[in-house]
């Protein structure tokens, strides 16, 4: 049903987070008020106010909500966050009630399987190596090819992927054209492989493990995928396979991994998700060889926020002519 066009829509917006390019910028809700002019827009800087400003929002674009928040605001109809995960807001005041809630899945999902792709060749080409030779002032082509797993080509390699959403698809894509065999994990293999040259259900994911060189989790945190890559799967893994969580933190065994590396038996791992954020600087996975740490920077790009733009305000005009949004998550199955 078309909303009327004298019924005014209450915003708000509270996209806060210590790290900057989290935040929402100024321009977004200034174009928003410029492209729909019946919409009412609050962007709050903090959540010092979200208490009492989500009592009349129609609609509300944040990171987090606490469940007391959805008990107070009896107008809310639509929560959409600008993350890709969304497990900080499934807890049952949310699941239970008729708000829809919309995740930023298709904005990051493209970006990270970017950055999947480099971390696969700084791996195979022990970039991260040569960087520490190269502060050392050491030309280390002896010392770099004489370590095992080998400096090795892609091509020809098997990428396992493990989810085959908004990441794994565009990993399955690239993986190809870099002459890549890639083997996917998905919920629901009767819909296909986008193109994987295999498909695994959940119950197969060890024979994934058992297969690949690289093994890359692009799954949602759910109560099945907790710990994914635990030491039994890990000790599946092949002597010189890579492990790559794009994810989020709990999908892997933390302490498994560090030992599976320090151990020397896995070749190596990449890790831009964490349980906890930022990583403490006392944590021991600092210092475990062959893995790589990137600081939850695999979805960033200086077009985020245009991205989050075309589509929240595409959303909003579905929304305003009664149209099913985008990206709606299933709030029963968190993603």
């Amino acid at each position: 049903m078309t909303r009327p066009p004298d019924d005014p829509i209450r915003i708000l917006i509270c996209a806060s987070h210590p790290f900057d390019q989290w935040n929402a910028p100024s321009w977004f809700p200034e174009r928003l008020r410029r492209e729909f002019p019946r919409v009412h827009v609050v962007h709050l800087p903090d959540y010092k106010r979200m208490d009492e400003e989500i009592v009349d929002a129609e609609v509300v674009v944040a990171w987090s909500i606490r469940p007391g928040q959805i008990a107070a605001a009896k107008k809310l109809r639509w929560i959409h966050s600008p993350a890709a995960a969304v497990h900080q807001l499934i807890f049952p005041e949310l699941v239970n009630s008729e708000i829809v809630l919309t995740n930023a899945r298709e904005v990051h999902g493209p970006v990270v399987a970017e950055h999947v792709i480099a971390l696969i060749l700084a791996l195979a080409k022990k970039i991260p190596g040569s960087v520490r030779l190269q502060e050392k002032h050491v030309w280390g082509q002896q010392i770099l090819w004489d370590e095992l797993p080998r400096i090795r080509e892609v091509a020809g390699a098997t990428v396992g992927v493990v989810g085959l959403g908004s990441i794994g698809r565009p990993v399955v894509k690239s993986a190809k054209a870099l002459g890549m065999r890639a083997i996917v994990v998905r919920e629901h293999p009767e819909k296909g492989s986008e193109g994987a040259d295999a498909v695994f259900a959940p119950a197969q994911i060890d024979e994934v493990f058992r297969q690949a060189d690289y093994i890359v989790l692009a799954a949602p945190v759910t109560d099945r995928t907790q710990a994914i890559a635990n030491a039994e799967r890990l000790a599946l893994m092949k002597p010189g396979a890579c492990l790559i969580n794009v994810g989020r933190g709990p999908l892997v065994d933390e302490l498994a991994l560090a030992a599976a590396l320090l151990e020397g038996k896995i070749g190596g791992a990449a890790l831009d998700v964490f349980p906890e954020e930022p990583l403490a600087a006392d944590s021991p996975l600092w210092d475990v060889p062959n893995l790589l740490i990137t600081p939850h920077t695999a979805a960033l790009t200086d077009k985020l926020w245009e991205r989050h733009y075309v589509l929240f305000s595409e959303n909003l005009r579905r929304y305003l002519s009664g149209r099913p949004l985008l990206a709606v998550v299933d709030k029963r199955k968190g993603y």
